[in-house]
This record gives structure tokens, sequence and C-alpha cells, in this order.
């Protein structure tokens, strides 16, 4: 008699799973997108119409790029849905709730991509959202933030022009945002205060932190000096405004200034920093980050214990979802 074999059922394969799992995270980032749709539409507002925050457009192809480096390490993965990832979810749409609720954008915003980031980790799974993990924090830069520093960097901007006004020579008197030279009065105001510079030149400073050195001191030290970079070219620029209008006029030196400024000033100070940090880069963006190797570690693997079928996941962030959104029409 012949012996009988019993062939098991058909497997998807390790590209059929990633397929899947991505068209499940493109899923819950649309019933995502449906409830928070109105802070979406206040972000690219800003991006697209303020010039504070026209760098955040460049956010999007840079998270592709990192994603991109990381792909033979996902490959390396394999994709399971998580559901502790799904309280980070809940916890996104609790802040997004409390920033519409008390009337701050700022905070709906966070809460929003913050919830978009834990679905990441909720349909990929926690191996996954490790590797990607930079990538994945590096879209909270979607928000657009810096308005609230203008205050302090308007006063920041003003003390440095009138101490380097007195060292160049040229008499000034400062009454808070007000300076007063032999050629008239200035005003550092808000558009003066350097904040585009600054949020800007954080988020690229952050990306080049990462992908750049791989010890944290370097890291933090160099986000923190070109922030610091920054603000004291900002005051610079005040300062070169101030003292050009002592020999050619307010206006010439005003329009001359948005001209350096706007086209040259940025792009210098940012090739000097840039500059000066690629000698003691210490290794090749391709590393940043984790690899699947890393991660083969008892916590993780108890960790990802918590998995759960994609169905039971896409209908918890669902669930989480509309019930939020139930929760904002009734508060």
């Amino acid at each position: 008699m012949p012996r009988e074999v019993s062939i098991p059922a058909a497997m998807p394969s390790s590209g059929g799973k990633w397929r899947y799992a991505l068209a499940q995270l493109v899923l819950g980032w649309l019933i995502l997108l449906a409830v928070t749709w109105s802070e979406w539409g206040q972000m690219a507002h800003q991006w697209f119409n303020i010039d504070t925050y026209n760098h955040i457009l460049l956010v999007p192809p840079i998270i592709g790029w990192l994603v991109s480096l990381r792909r033979d390490e996902l490959r390396r993965t394999e994709p399971v849905a998580w559901w502790p990832a799904i309280a980070g979810v809940a916890a996104g749409m609790a802040v997004w709730l409390a920033g519409r609720v008390s009337g701050f954008n700022i905070v709906a915003q966070a809460g929003t991509v913050f919830a978009f980031q834990c679905a990441v980790f909720a349909f990929l799974g926690l191996r996954a959202g490790l590797i990607a993990a930079f990538p994945v924090g590096f879209a909270m830069f979607l928000v657009p933030f810096g308005d609230e520093l203008i205050p302090a960097l308007q006063s920041v901007t003003a003390r440095l022009a009138v101490d380097l006004t007195h060292l160049s020579g040229v008499p000034a008197i400062v009454d808070g945002l007000f300076i007063d030279t032999p050629a008239g009065r200035f005003v550092v105001a808000e558009e003066c205060s350097g904040v585009k510079f600054l949020v800007a030149m954080i988020a690229l400073a952050v990306l080049v932190a990462w992908t750049g050195f791989s010890r944290w001191r370097d890291r933090i030290l160099f986000v923190a000096g070109a922030a610091a970079v920054s603000i004291l070219a900002n005051g610079v620029r005040a300062w070169a405004t101030i003292y050009a209008a002592q020999y050619v006029g307010i206006e010439r030196a005003g329009g001359f200034d948005h001209i350096i400024y706007g086209w040259v000033f940025f792009a210098v100070v940012i090739a000097i920093v840039l500059g000066l940090a690629w000698r003691h880069f210490d290794r090749d963006p391709a590393q940043a980050g984790l690899a699947a190797a890393d991660l083969d570690m008892p916590v993780v693997a108890r960790l990802e214990g918590f998995a759960v079928a994609p169905s039971l996941a896409i209908g918890g962030v669902a669930a989480v979802a509309m019930s939020f959104a139930v929760l904002a029409r009734l508060v």
C-alpha cells in the first residue's frame, strides 16, 4: 500500500506577510486619519503657508530615506501584530483629546502623530518597530513647534545685537526689543527672532547626530552645539544689519538682510556646522540603528509574547479611534 503523505497548507511567504502587515498599517492609519483629520489639516496649512515650518515638507522624504536604510534589517524580521502598542495608540488619542478640549493645538497635534507612531508597532511588531525606531521617532518633527520660543529668542537676539554693536564702536541703547542707534531705531520683530532658523537646525542636527555618531554623548553635544550656533548666528545677523545701516541707511540694510538671511546666511551656517562635525563622524548612516541580531535577547522574546492576530489589532485600533471620536463629540 502506498504511504499517505499529508501536505501542509500553503503558508504566506515572508514578502507576503510584509505586504499584508503594511496593508493593515495603512488601513489603521486611515482609520486614525478619519478621526484626526482636522489636526492633519492644521499641520499641513502650517507646513505650506508659514515660513517657519516650510522645512517640515522635507521630513516625509527624510523618513522614507531612513526607512530605506533599514530595509535589509527589516527583511530579517517577521511582522507580527503587537497589542501593547494599541495602548500606545490610545495614549496618543488621549493626548489628542486633551489638546482639543484645552484648545492647545500643538498638544492635539503631538498626540495625533504619537498615535500614528504607535500604530507602526501595533501592526508591524516590536522587532520591526525597534529596528525602525529612529525614522518612526523622527516623525515627531511633523508637529510644528517653535512659536512658544519667540519671545525668549527675541530678547536673546536683542541682547546679542546690542552687545556686538557696542563692541563694533557704534553707540546703541536698548529698550526691551527696541534698539536706538545714530542711524535710527530698530526693533527685533517676531520674524527676526531666529525661530525659523532654530527649529530647522534642531531637526537637521537630530538627523545628523543619529546617522553620523554612535555615542550618545557626541549626539547630545552636537545637537546642543548646533542649536547654540543658530541662536548666536541670528544675533550676528541682527548686528550686521544694524552695523550696515550706519553707512547705507535702514531701508537698504533691511532689504539686504532679508535677501542674505533668507537665501545665503542659513546655508552658510549649516555648511560650517556640518563641515566642523564631518571629521568626527564615526559611522555610516546605513549602520544607524539596531540590527535584527541585536534583538535576539530574552526580554524581547518575552515582550513578543503579547502578539495578537492582525484582525484583532485592526479591530483594537478601530475601537480606540471610534471611542475617542465619540468622546470628542461629547466633551
